[in-house]
């Protein structure tokens, strides 16, 4: 059973901080979906290799496709851990809450899926543990103690909330704070140059909290790249039709030329000038991307080394403003 803390709780302790998670985390949705063990093993090799030390990636994934039943991504990097004796160089990070035979946040649910996913991930501890998205049917409180056990138990080094609302994200983080429990300290939000929406719902709280975004579909499935425009759209990926939606909205071509110019001048590619923007947004730590071979995780780690001036972070942050309008 769970252990759930309580106020007087005598090992109720601070969570230990991370520290740096690098420029960029790396998202496993695709191990396991679009790409296969080997091709998976390889990127997870180069990105260790460039200076990568996050991963990224949750129970669930990825329960969507046919066949699949949750937990193909967290067994590959288990097995990557495992070959490689890799995981004291990485900061390993999972989900809990939308497995598709483990869904929300009760205590008796999260201690299944986490003791699941320790085993598929071959470790004895996570150390950034989010939920993956609320469970409205409880209060606060009992998330934040549920998960605050984890960390208490010593198989959790830090927590995090993902897909939460702001006031959620603020009772859970509240609730902690006022039972003395370890508090999530991260949140992973869906945020980009063509997602902004977060900045004037959730961004504030997270600025007042102390709470550090790490935003997923930072790269607005492959949009962002610069991959996907008029007449050469990738059938290949399964995400092609998401980013015609984006190519579709007045004032997208527009922002593709800024990204254009500023990754011409740079001599990177655009992907990267996308990611380094991200990164340089109020409450923001590391942006997530995933990549499904070398190839393209050259274009990610390329933003490592990328620091954008005032002038083109202001060029980019206009020409997304100027998005449909």
């Amino acid at each position: 059973m769970t252990h759930v803390p309580t106020a007087t709780d005598p090992t109720a302790t601070p969570a230990a901080p991370l520290g740096d998670l690098g420029r960029l985390v790396l998202g496993g949705n695709v191990f396991g979906w679009t790409a296969d063990r080997a091709a998976s093993f390889a990127v997870l090799d180069a990105f260790v290799a460039a200076g990568g030390r996050a991963i990224d990636t949750a129970d669930a994934y990825s329960s969507w496709v046919p066949g699949h039943v949750g937990g193909e991504s967290e067994s590959i990097i288990g097995e990557w851990l495992a070959a490689n004796g890799a995981r004291d160089e990485v900061v390993l990070c999972t989900k809990v809450a939308k497995h598709p035979d483990l869904r929300g946040l009760a205590p008796s649910v999260v201690e299944r899926a986490l003791t699941a996913s320790l085993r598929r991930l071959r470790t004895d501890s996570i150390d950034l543990y989010y939920a993956h998205e609320d469970d409205p049917a409880l209060d606060p409180d009992v998330i934040a103690a549920t998960l605050a056990g984890t960390v208490i138990d010593g198989r959790v080094r830090a927590l995090g909330l993902s897909n939460f609302p702001a006031d959620r994200l603020r009772a859970v983080v509240g609730a902690a704070h006022d039972a003395g429990l370890p508090a999530p300290a991260y949140s992973q939000d869906r945020y980009s140059l063509v997602e902004r929406g977060l900045e004037t719902t959730l961004v504030p709280t997270l600025l007042d909290l102390g709470v550090v975004e790490l935003p997923f579909h930072s790269l607005a499935a492959g949009f962002l790249t610069g991959k996907y425009r008029l007449g050469a759209e990738d059938a290949d990926s399964p995400r092609s039709a998401t980013a015609a939606g984006y190519l579709a909205r007045p004032g997208a071509h527009r922002l593709l030329a800024v990204l254009d110019g500023i990754a011409a001048d740079a001599g990177v590619p655009v992907a990267a000038v996308a990611l380094a923007w991200l990164r340089e947004q109020p409450g923001v730590g590391a942006p997530i991307a995933s990549a499904r071979s070398v190839e393209q995780l050259e274009a990610l780690t390329a933003s490592f080394a990328l620091v954008l001036g005032e002038r083109e972070l202001a060029d980019l942050t206009a020409a997304s403003d100027a998005l449909d309008g």
